[in-house]
């Protein structure tokens, strides 16, 4: 093999050259300064940093950081023998980015030809793209806010902030259980006047774990709501105005409408969560789910529940349904009615629009 001496990298790269390699890592045989691959084994000498600086080069590339890209990859043909199969695959990772630039630079020649006077406006719009690409990508603040500024000009601060937070630790609890399973998840995005929705990417997941992250949203849910009912109960438990401080009559608002929403989510229809966890459930498991909830309504009197009944009465007959029961998620969707009940059971609705 032929050998070569090594030069420093160009300055602005994040690895500094390696310490002069006098014995092949590989065979031991003793080797003379510069020596780039081994005349015993033909092993790479610095193959280590040569993978070191791949690695940037291939990040740096994932950044669009072109430029920066190609001195990387340029910076490699000086730790590597000429004319070998890896100095020829380096050149050619230069040679694709300088195809880029150059097919870059034609496109915009040609586009300045076409647009004429209007280029630099267009090639203006387009240089700030990435600036609104970075706006867009908080869209998770952005609808948050504008969830929290509709309740706001509806009900007032104190009830659209603590309930725009409910909203949000139940869309949490989506995120946590499938990032806990190691599934792809994005942030919610809040829909002022319509709830919020958090997208994850369910290919290949079992019925089990689809119904686990259904649910972990009002479990969640059924926490904050909780938090919320308790704090009411520790301020006196009577609703009225509190000089100073959030009145009782907001705390008693976010626990009963929080239940209530959660409950709402539990009706197995459409894209709600009781339609993603009742595909886990079998025939025999949505009857007595049904039952479980017809049970409810007697003993709570709340009607939410027969919208939760007459989803499962309909999913008894439509749909596909498992063979093999899943009673974790049977136990599941029916202490979260009952619990989410019994919420809205001994906390007093209150009424008004404004606290």
């Amino acid at each position: 093999m032929p050998e070569a001496t090594a030069s420093s990298n160009p300055p602005g790269l994040s690895f500094a050259p390696p310490q002069p390699i006098h014995n092949c890592l590989q065979c031991s045989h003793w080797l003379p300064e510069g020596t780039l691959a081994c005349p015993e084994c033909n092993t790479i000498v610095y193959s280590a940093h040569l993978r070191q600086l791949a690695n940037l080069a291939a990040q740096q590339e994932q950044e669009q950081k072109w430029a920066e890209a190609r001195e990387t990859w340029a910076s490699m043909l000086a730790w590597v023998p000429a004319g070998t199969t890896q100095a020829e695959g380096i050149q050619g990772r230069v040679a694709a980015i300088d195809a880029r630039k150059e097919a870059a630079e034609k496109r915009k020649a040609d586009w300045t030809r076409r647009l004429g006077p209007l280029a630099p406006v267009v090639f203006f719009l387009a240089k700030i793209k990435t600036y609104l690409f970075l706006i867009f990508k908080f869209k998770f603040l952005l609808s948050f806010f504008a969830f929290f500024g509709l309740y706001w000009a509806l009900f007032g601060w104190k009830f659209g902030l603590g309930f725009t937070l409910s909203i949000m630790v139940h869309e949490f609890g989506h995120y946590a259980a499938a990032r806990r399973r190691g599934l792809k998840v994005d942030l919610p995005v809040f829909l002022p006047g319509l709830g919020a929705y958090v997208r994850w990417y369910n290919l290949g997941v079992d019925r089990d774990t689809l119904s686990a992250i259904a649910l972990a949203g009002p479990f969640f849910g059924l926490i904050a709501a909780s938090v919320c009912g308790a704090v009411f109960f520790a301020n006196g438990g009577h609703p009225g105005p509190q000089d100073g401080e959030i009145s009782s009559s907001v705390w008693a608002a976010l626990a009963y409408t929080g239940a209530w929403l959660n409950l709402i989510n539990m009706v197995p229809v459409l894209g709600l969560d009781g339609a993603q966890a009742t595909h886990a459930l079998n025939r025999v498991q949505r009857g007595l789910v049904l039952a479980g909830t017809l049970i409810c309504y007697a003993v709570l009197h709340e009607g939410v529940f027969l919208f939760i009944a007459a989803g499962m009465a309909w999913r008894l007959f439509t749909g596909e349904a498992p063979e093999k029961p899943s009673t974790p998620t049977m136990v599941r969707f029916m202490l979260l009615l009952f619990l989410l009940g019994t919420l809205m059971w001994i906390v007093p609705e209150t009424h008004g629009r404004q606290f």
